[in-house]
């Protein structure tokens, strides 16, 4: 019910008003059925867009930090959450990986449609980062089709860290299903599993025309934090070692 209300009566239309999102590919999505929903993900506004606009209900894999923040704006981003049915997934890998993937199969046993974003993690600066393979096991799993689908524009109206979206028209871009049958039986083949993943990230990065980064987001987030709090300590050291660590700092920054 409280899915119902959010779609029909409250956010959708309220969505639907002020981003007037063009909708592109619609056709695409099965009438009935199982399958799979893979997206690029640019933006928390990602998680409200895409449900808004599609016939069929969409559950999605959310990261589990959705619900369990504190304050709040924890309290009621958590209440969303839960109350539009989608499912909390712990992203620290191993035997957690495992429960994702069976909380999705779930899903597409059902018959329902399930979304996931193959990057694991917002992009944090609008590229199309290198997808995990774990879209492509509950494929051959539950032998669903994959619906690529592309966001354009909702990185420029919310960016990781903005509270309140610009108002901004957005696009919605679905592909044609990918059928994966011709892989039966192989969900254990670690290359396999690569290249369907790969392939599925092709189509995303055709139907988004984004920049497409050949690495983990995660692992090029956690770099870059890292070297957020090491440098700061190297610039403190060169303030008090004059002129010579001054140099020796801005040949670190420009290498």
């Amino acid at each position: 019910m409280f899915y119902l209300l959010l779609k029909y009566v409250f956010l959708g239309p309220l969505l639907r008003l002020v981003f007037r999102p063009r909708i592109e590919g619609l056709e695409h999505l099965p009438a009935e059925g199982p399958a799979i929903i893979a997206g690029n993900h640019l933006s928390f506004s990602d998680h409200f867009l895409m449900p808004a606009i599609a016939p069929r209900r969409i559950t999605f894999l959310a990261k589990s930090e959705y619900f369990t923040g504190s304050g709040l704006k924890g309290r009621l981003t958590a209440a969303f959450f839960r109350g539009a049915g989608q499912i909390p997934v712990d992203r620290s890998g191993g035997t957690a990986s495992q429960a994702a993937l069976r909380s999705g199969l779930a899903v597409l046993a059902k018959g329902r449609l399930l979304g996931i974003y193959p990057e694991g993690t917002r992009s944090h600066d609008g590229r199309l980062y290198k997808g995990r393979t774990g879209v492509a096991a509950m494929a051959l799993a539950a032998g669903a089709p994959v619906v690529p689908c592309a966001m354009v524009g909702t990185f420029e109206i919310q960016p990781p860290g903005r509270l309140v979206p610009r108002v901004r028209r957005v696009t919605i871009r679905f592909g044609e299903p990918l059928d994966f049958s011709r892989y039966a039986g192989m969900e254990r083949e670690r290359a396999v599993l690569r290249a369907i993943t790969d392939e599925i990230m092709y189509e995303i990065l055709r139907l988004s025309e984004q920049e497409y980064v050949d690495r983990y987001a995660s692992e090029v987030k956690a770099e870059q934090a890292a070297a957020t709090r090491h440098f700061p300590r190297v610039r403190q050291r060169d303030h008090g070692a004059g002129s010579a660590g001054a140099e020796e700092h801005a040949g670190s920054e420009a290498a």
